[in-house]
């Protein structure tokens, strides 16, 4: 991966959009669906073991967890006849918990036919409605409105409005194996898994595979931005099906799982963000979510059991992304410190949760002077071995290897759930190797990461949340020592580029003072409080120490606490 970064626009690759996968697919949708449904029944059925009790418990606890979702935590989003659905769900239980008369099996096949009922709502909830008129018209929009917001921020004067000066390329720097993935999107199925900080991160990867002139993915969209009426239009144009995490049923997981890998079977380029949710912390995703990366394991030997060999190969294609701010880092950062480390559910915070809001940051963001990065790394096989341009699976020691042999016993393919559970592991810690090396140093992540651990230093006897609680007048830094310790901190970094373990963003090779003054200016520049300045008598202080830790955690990872 190099310093230099897309600056134009790529001419669109083959096929023509009538070919597009995704186009067949919303042709199909009905079809779809109806595939999406017999094959979530079967693999409940195989999960239950197909026993009666099994199945009874099951439809049981998803209709109370529904029912709980719905008196807790409803959504405008969410359809009108949640109420009367779950109900008639209830009454046909109950009527068959009560009926004695009812032989096992046909009672086992009437408990079936619930589970059909809720598969096939769930399935027509997830399904994307991909249409080609809407996308184009949204592309259109997107390039347009953003263009112009950008002449905007850079020129003076109503005539700037409408000038073609300064392009999205110019802002949004799109960097790493920019070729390798457009060579493959033509010999395989891609799955692209992006690191997530923002909202805004769906619409940008949209933006970013326009711009490589692939065609449209699939990808995996959370409902709650469907609340929102222009990010309903865009995610529903760019053909993202929907995510509900307020679900966690296995009906509901399974059902999105199947759609997953349905989908990435039939050939459709495929986008999910692997750590399952914005990162809270600020932190470069350190695990990832197996579930919806197993359907790609799942299609690729799926594949290979149909015989196709060649047009059939999921290629895994990590994407970082890197902002010098994020709008919900307030909030997000607030659920991180709240929370106990045990997993639990995660309200959106309302950040986005109007048109009027979206439009008033997307004025903010382009009317200041801040860069963004997508960094593309290298396409690698389901087993996480790097890929050539002609999609030839590789090992550590550049020799091509066969990835249908890993699905292989006694010559042919075979389905092993825990083999392929194992395969499943083995992706996630490589795609988390790769965020890592991918990801784009800016110089607010240096001054953030360096100023708290030299707080943290100062107050060595003290741990993280006593440290967060210590009054701003007790945390400030000498500009000179702060200054030293950047410059120890930059030059691990340039060692670590070096190495191949991580990449920096072309202002990183500037002077040291240039970059700390950059870093500064840019550090969460538009939060009420900022998390890092020079004040009047030229110390380094902080406003909001627990938005200086969000934006430290960046560099997290990397072991550059040994420094200070």
């Amino acid at each position: 991966m190099t310093d230099d970064y897309i600056k134009h626009q790529y001419e669109p690759i083959l096929p023509k959009k009538d070919e597009w996968p995704v186009v067949k697919l919303s042709k199909s949708r009905k079809e779809f669906i109806q595939q999406v449904v017999e094959s979530s029944v079967g693999n409940i059925k195989g999960l239950t073991g197909n026993q009666l009790q099994a199945l009874k418990e099951g439809l049981e606890i998803t209709l109370f967890k529904e029912r709980m979702r719905i008196k807790q935590n409803s959504w405008a989003v969410d359809p009108d006849d949640e109420m009367e659905f779950w109900a008639e769900v209830k009454a046909a239980l109950l009527a068959l918990d009560s009926d004695q008369q009812i032989e096992d099996e046909k009672k086992k096949q009437q408990y079936f036919e619930v589970l059909t009922r809720i598969t096939k709502r769930y399935a027509e909830e997830i399904a994307s409605n991909f249409k080609h008129s809407h996308y184009k018209l949204t592309k259109r929009f997107v390039s347009f409105g953003f263009s112009r917001l950008l002449n905007t921020s850079r020129a003076k004067g109503f005539k700037s409005i409408f000038s073609n000066r300064y392009r999205l390329q110019d802002k949004i720097q799109i960097i790493g194996e920019t070729d390798q993935i457009r060579e493959l999107a033509s010999k395989g199925t891609i799955v692209m898994v992006p690191t997530h900080f923002s909202n805004l991160d769906s619409i940008l990867i949209g933006w970013t595979i326009s711009t490589l002139g692939l065609p449209p993915f699939i990808y995996g969209a959370g409902l709650n931005l469907f609340n929102i009426q222009i990010f309903a239009y865009f995610m529903n144009a760019l053909g993202a099906y929907k995510v509900d995490r307020r679900k966690k049923n296995q009906v509901y997981l399974e059902t999105l799982k199947t759609y997953s890998r349905e989908a990435i079977q039939f050939g459709c380029h495929s986008l999910f963000f692997p750590g399952g949710t914005r990162s809270r912390s600020g932190n470069i995703e350190s695990k990832v979510k197996l579930g919806l990366l197993s359907t790609a394991i799942e299609a690729q030997r799926a594949n290979y059991q149909k015989g196709e060999t060649e047009s059939g190969k999921v290629f895994i294609v990590p994407v970082a992304i890197n902002y010098h701010f994020v709008l919900e880092a307030p909030s997000l950062i607030k659920e991180h410190l709240n929370s106990t480390g045990q997993e639990r559910y995660y309200s959106e915070s309302d950040e986005f949760s109007t048109s009027y809001k979206i439009s008033k940051f997307l004025v903010k963001f382009f009317t200041k002077g801040s860069d963004i990065s997508v960094s593309i790394g290298k396409a690698m096989d389901i087993l996480g071995n790097y890929v050539d341009a002609e999609g030839n699976s590789r090992d550590a020691h550049g020799r091509s290897i066969d990835c249908k042999d890993y699905f292989m016993v006694d010559e042919k393919v075979n389905v092993d759930l825990q083999r392929e559970e194992e395969y499943s592991k083995k992706l996630g810690k490589r795609i988390v190797e790769e965020f890592h090396k991918i990801n784009r140093v800016f110089s607010s992540h240096l001054v953030a990461f360096t100023a708290f651990r030299l707080l943290k230093r100062e107050n060595n006897k003290l741990d993280l949340f006593s440290l967060l609680r210590l009054p701003e007048e007790d945390l400030f830094l000498p500009y000179d020592t702060f200054k030293e310790a950047c410059g120890l901190v930059l030059a691990r970094i340039q060692q670590l580029r070096e190495e191949g373990a991580v990449h920096m963003a072309p202002h990183m090779n500037a002077g040291l003072e240039e970059i700390i003054q950059h870093g500064l200016q840019n550090v969460g520049m538009y939060h009420a409080k900022r998390p890092l300045k020079k004040n009047e008598v030229g110390n380094i202080v902080t406003e909001d120490i627990s938005l200086l830790y969000y934006y430290h955690n960046r560099l997290d990872g990397y072991e550059l606490e040994k420094i200070i």
